[in-house]
């Protein structure tokens, strides 16, 4: 979404050793999946790049099926602030939103 975009950019702007930011899912909680996100230097051999107004977002090879159709948002309120997936492919969530399965 345009939020994320706005959001990359600005945390990569102090970091000009970074390309880009790194997706994946790990195994992890209490229902099976959560994501991860961090920072990159370079673009994996089977990671999947997306360019979106000119901020670059790598899938790791292991999470491209698992986020096939998903929309990243970045979402501020007065109590928090976080990167939100909107995945259509999830069939079940934790209670406390954790993780996810497929």
């Amino acid at each position: 979404t345009p939020s994320a975009v706005q959001k990359i950019k600005q945390l990569l702007k102090d970091k000009p050793e970074h390309v880009g930011v790194k997706v994946g899912v790990r195994t992890r909680g209490c229902n099976g999946l959560s994501y991860t996100l961090e920072y990159t230097k370079s673009k994996g051999d089977s990671d999947e790049e997306v360019i979106q107004d000119g901020v670059r977002v790598f899938i790791e090879k292991k999470a491209q099926l698992t986020l096939l159709g998903t929309e990243m948002d970045y979402v501020e309120d007065k109590l928090s602030s976080e990167f939100v997936f909107n995945n259509p492919n999830i069939k079940g969530t934790c209670g406390c939103g954790e993780s996810f399965n497929i």
